[in-house]
């Protein structure tokens, strides 16, 4: 099952080539060697589950950012407020998996003191797919929760003006076999995603967006311009507006329109996250919790299945399997997508060239 329309007709790259040419394109804005290979890690990552909206795609944009000088390709993020469980992190104006990353590390170190650690992330940026984030907590026999805020692409139900973020939310729970990975927004889809739909020629299912006029469309390009609609109506805007309410009023961060918009873009050093790990050990026995996990889970794929349904999947196991055959063939990747990294590359000064081969690849549809 192809994460996107196309991605049967997609390249399939080595990871190790994609490791190293985007970590050598970020090293070249001035980006430390360490930081460098985690966001690396990071787009990568995204793009091994199918998760392109958050994965090299925006290679390029992060790399006009740092060269531009708006966000600081040497920012390291700190520790500003640590009162016991609750902690707040300045994220040194870095692209936004730096600042989560840290904090996410210094919640799990401190959850195991206090059961339960909470981190507040301020003077960042945009940072990527949530449940990376959310992982590494569960990674630790821990609980992973993790939101962010968003520039508005929704409005209130009733509306036509962008107010709302779709804000999303992560969770992450591991079993013994099995991993409950929840990443999900407010909206029927992410405004990422919608773009990869219009790069790639293809129409938006039903009820995903609307126009700039308000009216519902299946045309991907005119959604750019339009709203992302709400999951549930009234009931993603809230959740959408209390996501972004947490990720921003605790570490000082902007909120909605104060993050900038779609037509001159996000404002650098804006951006809020938040990020919390509970120490399973201090409720219960991890082994007793990681077996419930999995019953839960198996529970729940066992299910009857409804004619016409061939698997029911819990969330987080599609992205396991996309991400078991990306380690074995490669990481599906788009044709437009291998180019913005050679773009990117070639804005940085950096050496990719063992891109070009699959560049070729895709240029000849192979």
């Amino acid at each position: 099952m192809p994460a996107y329309p196309g991605d049967e007709t997609s390249v399939r790259v080595p990871i190790p080539v994609l490791l190293n040419a985007a970590r050598a394109t970020l090293s070249a804005t001035g980006m430390p060697g360490d930081h460098a290979a985690l966001l690396a890690g990071c787009l990568v990552h995204a793009d091994r589950r199918g998760v392109h909206s958050h994965g090299l795609a925006h290679l390029e944009y992060y790399v006009r950012l740092l060269l531009s000088g708006g966000v600081d390709p040497g920012g390291r993020p700190r520790l500003t407020a640590d009162t016991g469980a609750a902690l707040k992190v300045d994220g040194g104006n870095s692209i936004g998996h730096i600042g989560m990353a840290f904090a996410m590390q210094q919640a799990i170190t401190r959850a195991r003191q206090t059961g339960v650690a909470l981190a507040a992330v301020g003077n960042s940026n945009h940072c990527g797919a949530l449940y990376y984030f959310a992982a590494m907590a569960a990674d630790h026999d821990m609980i992973g929760l993790c939101s962010t805020n968003a520039m508005p692409t929704m409005a209130p139900v009733g509306g036509r003006d962008r107010v709302v973020g779709l804000s999303p939310l992560s969770i992450a729970i591991r079993g013994k076999r099995h991993r409950f990975l929840l990443d999900t927004s407010f909206g029927e889809s992410a405004r990422g995603k919608i773009a990869i739909y219009a790069q790639r020629g293809y129409a938006l299912p039903p009820g995903w967006a609307t126009d700039a006029a308000g009216r519902p469309t299946t045309d991907a390009s005119a959604a750019l311009e339009g709203l992302i609609q709400p999951i549930g109506r009234h009931k993603g805007i809230g959740l959408g507006m209390a996501m972004g309410m947490i990720a921003s009023l605790l570490s000082d961060a902007a909120y909605g329109s104060e993050l900038g918009d779609l037509v001159h873009g996000a404002l650098a050093g804006r951006d809020g996250h938040f990020c919390m790990a509970m120490n399973i050990a201090a409720f219960a026995p991890v082994e007793v919790v990681r077996a419930r996990v999995d019953a839960i889970l198996m529970e729940a794929r066992n299910v009857r299945r409804i004619e016409g349904c061939d698997r029911v999947y819990t969330p987080g196991e599609l992205g396991d399997e996309l991400e078991a055959r990306s380690a074995s063939e490669g990481v599906p990747l788009h044709g437009e997508q291998i180019a913005g990294m050679l773009r990117a590359a070639q804005a940085a000064g950096a050496d990719v060239a063992a891109l070009l081969p699959f560049a070729a690849a895709a240029a000849q549809g192979r």
